[in-house]
């Protein structure tokens, strides 16, 4: 009977474990002040990104969670109607998610999206900056991407975090940065 009391015990401290190490990995974001982690990506323009190969200019990373869903899209294409705006200001916009580059490709042509997609499937990037974690939707959780955003100035250190992003009126918000970076 004791062994049977002691079972569940332990996996609910197991489940309070996984949960504990879910949260603190969302919640180790790049502060603003430290040097943004390096990647190394494939792109929906058949090249590959690198946060050295970006070295002196300003970069705006933003994290979504899924291709063609209706936040997602309505970031992307804000991101894409300002990009002249972003190359002005020296800053260089990049999405990224899980999707495949297959994905990024069908999603940027059925959108006439004009910012870089990047494809993190195996979730290396996602875990190095922290947006990967459990999330909630209607009682169900699961594992995917906090919807946030990075601003890296030309020397790879991060200026800017928003975390949680609500996608009316951000990229313009992340404009704004840029240009007084």
């Amino acid at each position: 009977m004791a062994k049977a009391a002691a079972t569940p015990k332990t996996g609910a401290a197991n489940t309070r474990a996984a949960k504990a190490k879910v949260a603190s990995s969302s919640a180790n974001l790049p502060a603003p002040g430290s040097k943004a982690p390096a990647f190394n990506l494939p792109a929906d323009d058949g090249g590959a990104v690198t946060l050295k190969g970006l070295a002196g200019k300003k970069v705006v990373l933003y994290f979504y969670p899924k291709d063609d869903t209706p936040g997602c899209t309505t970031e992307a294409i804000a991101f894409s109607a300002l990009k002249k705006k972003f190359d002005a200001a020296g800053a260089v916009v990049l999405g990224v998610s899980k999707d495949t580059i297959e994905k990024h490709c069908k999603f940027r042509d059925k959108h006439g999206l004009t910012v870089r997609l990047l494809s993190d499937e195996d979730g290396k990037m996602l875990d190095a900056y922290g947006v990967w974690g459990e999330k909630s939707l209607y009682g169900r959780k699961f594992m995917g991407i906090t919807r946030t955003t990075f601003l890296i100035d030309g020397k790879g250190v991060v200026r800017k975090v928003w975390p949680k992003v609500k996608v009316n009126g951000h990229a313009e918000e992340v404009l704004a940065a840029a240009k007084e970076l």
